[in-house]
C-alpha cells in the first residue's frame, strides 16, 4: 500500500468517492479518531490519510491531482 492523501477529512471523502467511481477501493486513515476512541489524543485533529494498492498508485495519484485543480 502506498499513501497517495494526507488532508482534511471533508476532501479526503469526495477524492475516496471519485476513486470508488474508478474501481480503486483505497485505505482510509484516521489517527485521531482513532486514538479519540482509545481513550487519548496524540494527533492532529481532521487529518484523514488515503492508501491504495502500489499497481494503482499511477492512477490514484491523477485523480486526486485533477480533485485538487477543482
Amino acid at each position: 500500500m502506498e499513501r497517495i492523501f494526507t488532508g482534511p477529512s471533508l476532501v479526503a471523502k469526495g477524492i475516496v468517492a471519485a476513486l470508488m467511481e474508478e474501481g480503486i477501493s483505497p485505505v482510509e486513515r484516521n489517527d485521531h479518531n482513532s486514538s479519540v476512541m482509545a481513550g487519548f489524543t496524540a494527533s492532529i485533529p481532521d487529518q484523514t490519510q488515503l492508501f491504495v494498492r502500489k499497481d494503482e498508485v499511477l492512477t490514484a495519484k491523477k485523480i486526486v491531482a485533477e480533485f485538487d485543480k477543482n
